[in-house]
């Protein structure tokens, strides 16, 4: 039998119609875009769950999982005592937690592997003699006070937490009211520019916000156009953030300071991690007298909206709109986003930051959808001169540059952006002085690199399979008895004990502990600055690339003191994370199907106008865009 609408009430009718003999369901919840059916008797899920659950979803076409009803839980005590007498204690289990309002059993374990079991045995055992359903989570291998904080918020507010999510999945599983005949996408940030990545996706049902970021270089136009009438953030259904950089997600507070209270979805690595660049860009307005756009409270609201997706997974977001994400090789947690809206409407694809490239941590970005008529596509590195050297030839360059400061006793001077960047600088430096290309000099890190690291250790699977490989053996790739993390109060003494590395945040240079150490070295001819990721234009990395060498800076009592930088400036590109101009072509010509419509974005305005114009004669067949921020199209 065909299902007719999204209804709730429809959906509820339909699972109760394809329940086992003897389920004893007692009640059905829609928790975010997930169904959870509360049962008496798991045992009848747990004998023979994945054809239950399969049958059920292919009848509904909608996620489902299965928890034991409070009446037959186990006592708190006693399951403990059971779950820690099943699972091996190679497991290593650090903490358990029984969340009464889910009816989930949180089991964080050094090696998560020992509690799901073979063929996921020990899951169900834990299933069926306890009728707490287990979830499963890995515990740093560095401790991480960001994933404490974020995991201790969801436990302090669970029952806050079950209530949004129940009006999130009455929300998306409302009656749709409107025809599906239209599909505008709006660029409200990031259209020939880089930095504020804001597109909105309109249905005549539906509003999904694709990112919500702010603009590095704060010219006055920091912010995406949230002014524009098409925005409405009551109308909002969701945000979908793809990565935590905050040119992607460091606006989605403000969101929540205004009044919105929607889901967000993202990855599990980027909640961890897009909570503490969010963090962090509060503390450096702080240090710097700026006036904050949100508090910690709006971090916190949106830390405890947000709902993550592993790769792949299929989810409705919307009555007319279902979303999966996939691989972009940028970061950590990264994500390209794929909507699939209306009954085969139209598939809308939108890269976010990509590289298509194997790197020191990542895998390439994926290229496969299952249908595809409108790609967005990100074109940072889209010039005519935008070819970038590859992996090997980077880490060449910049073993040569770091041993010429070395050589003259100076210190090298690396802005990194906290995430991605630092990790992949940090894993080349090993490896060259595990190679003895490089002598073991002491590498010190400062700005938040540290808890980076920290939460790289908690998701070895989304990373590629030598540095996965590293953290399984409990080998941490991002330590090592020369690297030295830094609070802040030993600059002037680091900076002498030379020769040396410092590695510290902002990576543009736009604030944080890096501002600190280029005003002590500024005038040291012997010291290097090397810059080894995109420089947004206005930046003060930008400014130095292009010439400036008249650096000013505040001096504690508030007056300026002008400098003049003469430390050698290297750039080392081949590090970045983004696609370079023969990379996106690459793609374009792989990425499968093809897409009827290409719209270019997060690119300078000189270089997406030309690459466009090279690309419109070129692919046969594709409708080549490049709007600029407030312009619309129809995807159909």
């Amino acid at each position: 039998m065909e299902l007719l609408g999204g209804t709730a009430a429809v959906l509820r009718r339909h699972i109760f119609e394809h329940l086992p003999p003897g389920a004893d369901v007692t009640r059905i919840e829609f928790e975010g875009p997930k169904i959870a059916i509360y049962t008496r008797s798991p045992r009848v899920f747990v004998k023979d769950s994945e054809r239950l659950i399969k049958e059920i979803v292919k009848k509904i076409k909608k996620r489902i999982v299965v928890r034991g009803d409070p009446g037959v839980r186990m006592q708190p005590e006693k399951a403990e005592q059971v779950i820690r007498s099943i699972v091996p204690p190679e497991a290593n289990i650090q903490r358990i937690f029984f969340n009464e309002v889910t009816g989930e059993v949180e089991i964080e374990a050094e090696k998560p592997g020992y509690v799901i079991g073979k063929g996921g045995e020990t899951r169900r055992a834990i299933f069926e003699l306890t009728c707490w359903y287990p979830k499963i989570m890995r515990a740093p291998t560095i401790p991480s006070r960001t994933v404490y904080e974020v995991r201790e918020l969801f436990r302090a507010r669970r029952e806050d937490r079950f209530k949004l999510l129940r009006v999130v999945g009455h929300r998306i599983y409302r009656v749709k009211l409107f025809e599906d005949n239209y599909v505008r996408v709006v660029g409200l940030g990031s259209f020939q520019e880089v930095g504020r990545s804001a597109i909105l996706v309109q249905t005549p049902e539906s509003q999904v916000l694709l990112d919500v970021g702010i603009k590095p270089s704060s010219n006055g136009d920091e912010y995406p156009f949230f002014e524009v009438p098409e925005f409405d953030i009551e109308k909002l259904d969701a945000v979908v953030i793809t990565h935590a950089h905050l040119d992607h997600c460091g606006a989605l507070p403000y969101l929540f300071k205004y009044g919105y209270r929607g889901p967000v979805y993202m990855t599990e690595p980027t909640l961890y991690l897009m909570k503490l660049v969010q963090e962090d860009y509060l503390r450096v307005a702080e240090r710097e007298g700026r006036g904050l756009p949100y508090s910690y409270k709006d971090i916190a609201t949106a830390v405890l909206h947000s709902y993550t997706l592993n790769y792949g997974e299929v989810t409705d977001i919307a009555p007319d709109i279902k979303l999966t994400l996939y691989k972009s090789g940028h970061i950590l947690g990264g994500a390209i986003v794929h909507l699939h809206i209306g009954e085969g409407l139209v598939n809308i694809v939108y890269t976010g930051d990509f590289k298509y490239e194997r790197t020191l941590l990542l895998d390439p970005a994926d290229h496969r959808f299952p249908r595809l008529e409108m790609l967005i596509m990100e074109t940072t590195y889209s010039g005519r001169e935008d070819v970038l050297p590859n992996r090997d030839e980077a880490q060449r360059q910049l073993v040569e540059a770091v041993a010429r400061t070395l050589d003259k006793n100076g210190v090298v001077l690396i802005p990194v952006l906290a995430v991605g960047r630092a990790q992949e600088v940090l894993l080349a430096l090993k490896l060259a002085m595990e190679r003895k290309v490089l002598p073991q000099v002491p590498i010190f890190i400062e700005g938040m690199i540290d808890e980076v690291n920290a939460i790289h250790t908690v998701f070895p699977e989304y990373l590629n399979a030598t540095v996965s490989e590293m953290i399984f053996h409990k080998v941490n790739p991002f330590t090592a008895p020369n690297v030295h993390i830094l609070k802040g109060d030993e600059r002037e003494e680091v900076v002498q004990a030379r020769p040396c590395i410092i590695m510290a945040t902002s990576g543009m240079l736009t604030g944080g502990p890096i501002m600190e150490y280029l005003k002590l070295l500024a005038d040291d001819e012997k010291s290097s600055l090397i810059f080894v990721s995109y420089q947004v234009e206005g930046t003060l990395g930008r400014k130095i690339l292009q010439g400036l060498r008249k650096l000013t800076f505040i001096d504690p009592r508030g007056r300026m003191e002008v400098r003049e930088l003469k430390m050698e400036i290297y750039r080392v590109e081949g590090f970045s994370g983004h696609s370079d101009r023969r990379q996106l072509i690459g793609y374009l010509r792989r990425v499968t199907p093809k897409p009827r419509k290409l719209v270019l974005n997060h690119g300078e305005k000189s270089k997406v106008r030309e690459f466009r114009n090279y690309l419109s004669n070129r692919l046969n067949g594709v409708e080549v865009y490049a709007p600029e921020n407030l312009e619309s199209l129809r995807a159909v």
